[in-house]
């Protein structure tokens, strides 16, 4: 319990401020939406000039894009980029920064086993990603109450806007696999950075080349909106190889981490 409150503590600076730049970028955006649907006319006609790979690359539907939903997803391309880099980041550091800060002797000497410590840094980062979800929600949810100019769905709306957190699951996984293999990592920032970013370009280039099996490769595609606002569902095959992915990247750090020498 010691370890899951210090690791809360640690994280809490930063999760208040990924979850500040989330709601910063809904309110952003969204606040520009009035005035994009009152001309959205125009707007479909500038967007038609686009190639059409351009606009899968940056997740434009111009079919939705006058509706509230369809202006979030659009939106909600460049929000799951900023959750995937917070999850990524603290993932990669829940046992890299014991190395780095030379805490790791002390810890590992203290009567509780390896696994309930790793269990206690996974609780405490998985409750920041909870946190940042749940007031992200409650703030877009609002931001959008106050913008929309048409009924929408709100079960398709929650539908896209928990991908976010199946997005950051993933990530998390990946960090926390990646902080236990290579815990001598002094630059977690830019391991996470050039993780995710190489994810979400090769999500944009899966865009610009067809779907189909290549969405595999790229979480981000895993959770298409256009298909969410048109099914009212997500894919099951994409979310079970989700499901798959942070299965088999906690069970392999849980693996590593009780045997490894730190």
């Amino acid at each position: 319990m010691n370890v899951f409150i210090h690791e809360l503590k640690a994280y809490r600076k930063s999760t208040f401020v990924w979850t500040f730049s989330l709601i910063a970028i809904v309110v952003l955006f969204m606040s520009m939406f009035p005035a994009i649907s009152k001309d959205i006319t125009d707007f479909k006609k500038i967007l038609g000039g686009f190639p059409e790979p351009v606009r899968k690359a940056l997740g434009l539907e111009i079919e939705n894009f006058g509706t509230i939903l369809g202006f979030y997803s659009y939106m909600f391309v460049y929000l799951t980029l900023c959750g995937a880099i917070q999850a990524m980041h603290i993932g990669t550091s829940i046992v890299s920064k014991e190395v780095r800060d030379k805490t790791a002797d002390f810890l590992l000497t203290k009567p509780v086993s390896r696994t309930k410590i790793l269990t206690a840094k996974l609780l405490a980062v998985l409750t920041s990603v909870i946190m940042t979800n749940i007031v992200f929600l409650l703030g877009t949810t609002i931001m959008i109450a106050q913008v929309q100019t048409q009924s929408y769905s709100m079960k398709n709306f929650l539908l896209i806007s928990l991908t976010l957190f199946f997005i950051q699951l993933i990530f998390l996984a990946l960090g926390i696999l990646v902080s236990i293999v290579f815990p001598n990592n002094k630059s977690v920032l830019t391991v996470s950075l050039g993780t995710v970013f190489t994810f979400f370009i090769i999500g944009i280039l899966i865009s610009t080349s067809g779907d189909g099996i290549k969405r595999y490769l790229s979480p981000f595609k895993y959770f298409e909106p256009a298909y969410i606002i048109d099914n009212s569902s997500y894919e099951m095959s994409y979310v079970l190889v989700g499901i798959g992915i942070v299965m088999i990247a906690l069970g392999t750090s849980y693996s590593i981490y009780i045997k490894k020498d730190i």
